[in-house]
């Protein structure tokens, strides 16, 4: 099989070791973009997850990014209490659309989510707005965080890490008091730069960093190259752009004391647990730190919750991690180990019926 971008892909050999439910792959010949589905579980409820849009080296590369991150999702749903299991989707494109295209792409796509018939729900994610989630809906009933609903879930994103970023400190420091505590943010994009201003607001000594340097001054908060970022002296990192940016490379030469951030699978790999652990560096599971944007739209959408029941909600996500951070030090424990070891229980509670 061959994509008018790229090469041969071997979708086959990447499903084989992959440990979710279902996928659906089209390959859309009019834009040249393959779309993939991952449906990772319903364990829980219909699947759901948001949709990301981006250049990828290989097709291979979008459907490897997809089955990781619908997995992401179903232990991001099960940590947070929802009525959901985990679903991802990626359109990986030869170049970002625009204009008319954009607009069939992602009627298109609306049409293959519909015809699965509610077992994935769709939202947001890279490259994706509430205007092109509008578009999505103009031809799938299942959408969440259009510009007429739940909104830009990017707020809710921002305001639970605010919640875990208060426990975090305070499992580290003692108090949860952000006052005079130094925060890098890494990634001031529809989360990050949200996240920025209100640990500012708080009164925290906040650094940005991004390849984009119009979103970092527009934070109003102090700037770091990004080549500087993981060497920063500072209480918390706090990686709210791309995943796997905390590897066996990049820990060593981590100068804080934890991280919390709102960025998908911000470990390359499992291990990267206890390096971080070994360091001495607090790590605040990013699936559950992130919950926040699914909190929001399946309460707004699908719950019926006010604005003071989604804080109420929100906040909860604090509450989880300072279980985690009990529970791993009790049974000497990652806090990564201690989020699996929930997910795990809340999965198989279900299971049984």
């Amino acid at each position: 099989m061959r994509s008018v971008y790229g090469a041969g892909v071997d979708f086959e050999g990447l499903l084989a070791g992959w440990d979710g439910e279902h996928a659906v792959i089209r390959q859309d010949a009019t834009s040249g973009a393959w779309i993939f589905v991952c449906v990772h579980s319903t364990v829980l409820g219909p699947a759901g997850g948001g949709t990301r849009m981006r250049v990828y080296p290989a097709p291979a590369d979008g459907l490897a990014d997809a089955m990781r991150l619908s997995g992401a999702m179903t232990r991001k749903m099960a940590a947070a209490g929802m009525p959901r299991g985990g679903g991802k989707a990626v359109l990986a494109v030869p170049e970002l659309p625009t204009g008319e295209p954009r607009k069939r792409l992602l009627r298109r796509y609306g049409e293959l989510v519909a015809s699965l018939g509610g077992s994935y729900r769709t939202a947001g994610d890279m490259n994706i707005s509430p205007a092109d989630l509008d578009v999505v809906a103009e031809t799938c009933p299942w959408v969440y965080g259009t510009t007429g609903r739940g909104g830009n879930s990017g707020r809710g994103t921002a305001r639970a890490a605010l919640h875990a970023i208060r426990a975090t400190v305070a499992h580290a420091f003692g108090t949860p008091d952000l006052a005079g505590r130094s925060i890098l943010v890494q990634g001031a994009g529809a989360v990050g730069g949200i996240l920025a201003r209100e640990l500012a607001e708080a009164g925290a000594r906040v650094l940005v960093t991004d390849v984009d340097e119009a979103r970092t001054a527009a934070t109003g908060c102090e700037t770091v190259p990004p080549d500087r970022a993981l060497e920063a002296e500072v209480d918390v990192y706090s990686p709210c752009a791309v995943g796997g940016t905390l590897n066996a490379d990049s820990i060593p030469r981590l100068a804080c004391r934890a991280v919390a951030g709102c960025a998908n699978n911000q470990l390359a790999e499992p291990e990267d647990a206890d390096r971080l652990h070994e360091r001495g560096i607090l790590y605040a599971p990013d699936y559950v730190v992130n919950a926040g944007g699914i909190i929001q739209l399946i309460g707004l959408e699908d719950e019926g919750w006010d604005e003071p029941r989604l804080e109420q909600q929100l906040a909860g996500v604090g509450n989880t991690l300072r279980m985690l951070f009990a529970e791993a030090d009790a049974d000497a424990i990652t806090p990564a180990e201690a989020a699996e070891r929930l997910v795990r229980r809340r999965l198989e509670k279900k299971a049984a019926g």
